[in-house]
């Protein structure tokens, strides 16, 4: 094929869609990746930004921040409100557009100190649950966990404030830097721990409270995937001071784990559990068959195994 059949070709095949050549404007996602970038140097001014922040210049620093932050915003909240307007049919001028664009991101700006309590509260969290953290400026630099949760929480009021596709791709920008998802209309607690993080999925409808800490490779989802369920609370409630452990799936909109719970690994839950429960999932344990034969490497491996045994047990006694 020749370089113009191919051109044709696609051309033909964008008025089925996935090609935005009309009149819309769509949000960008390397814009609504400075957003967060902007957003985390106002909640921790001189950790993600290769200049010096010193008490003489941090509030210069931060009003410059600030006017670029609303700038931003304002500019792709105006992209989304006219694709929304026009994808409900309900032609919105460029005006009117702008006008509640720029609401929004005053609105977001004055939450600003707000959200930086609640961030704050979850590296309190991290530093106090977690033996490993050195610093609070080492939960700030490299968890994974607390970067999550710091762009649920901008992304979870972009979505109440109406903007669901730029939260949407700021869920999933996160999602594929730290490996974890969680959807920005859920609801979650002060002082949420996420440890190591890898493979967490938070569905839409899910509540959590406060001072839940959640490990590797939780799923808090749903029993059914049909669209029916749409607008259904269909994912579960963790009530207060839960902790999951690590590869957890606990599924359901009617399912509630009751506060000062604890969910061992592996475990699948698909019903409530009262407060103070501890879910376990046991492994049976069973001595292989003997082999009639062995080869030294084998006596001598086991060996030292029985022996690392004998002692464990002993220091319990």
């Amino acid at each position: 094929m020749t370089i113009d059949s191919i051109t044709k070709a696609l051309v033909d095949g964008y008025r089925e869609g996935g090609a935005n050549i009309g009149d819309l404007d769509l949000p960008s996602r390397q814009q609504v990746s400075t957003i967060l970038r902007e957003v985390e140097s106002i909640i921790f001014p001189g950790f993600s930004r290769d200049e010096a922040v010193n008490g003489e210049s941090v509030q210069h620093f931060v009003a410059q921040r600030l006017h670029s932050l609303k700038s931003l915003i304002a500019r792709e909240a105006r992209r989304e409100i006219k694709v929304s307007g026009t994808s409900h049919r309900q032609p919105i001028t460029h005006e009117n557009a702008s006008e509640e664009a720029n609401r929004f991101a005053e609105e977001f700006l004055e939450g600003l100190p707000k959200l930086r309590v609640q961030v704050l509260k979850d590296v309190d969290a991290l530093c106090a649950g977690d033996p490993a953290v050195q610093s609070r400026e080492e939960v700030m630099l490299a968890y994974p966990g607390l970067a999550a949760t710091l762009v649920y929480r901008v992304a979870n009021a972009f979505w109440k404030g109406g903007l669901r596709l730029i939260a949407r791709i700021m869920s999933e920008l996160c999602h594929s830097r730290t490996g974890i998802d969680i959807h920005p209309a859920a609801t979650i607690g002060a002082s949420f721990y996420i440890d190591h993080g890898t493979g967490v999925v938070i569905g839409e409808t899910t509540t959590i409270g406060d001072r839940v800490k959640i490990y590797q490779g939780v799923s808090l989802g749903a029993l059914s995937v049909s669209k029916k369920v749409q607008g259904v609370k269909r994912h579960p409630t963790i009530c207060d001071d839960v902790t999951i452990y690590a590869g957890a799936t606990i599924l359901g909109g009617e399912t509630l784990v009751g506060h000062h719970s604890v969910i061992g690994g592996n475990v699948w839950l698909i019903k409530s559990v009262p407060p103070y429960s501890v879910v376990e999932n046991d492994a049976a344990v069973r001595i292989r068959e003997r082999a009639s034969a062995k080869s030294n490497d084998s006596v001598e491996s086991e060996s030292r195994c029985l022996a690392s045994l004998h002692q464990v047990e002993n220091q319990q006694r």
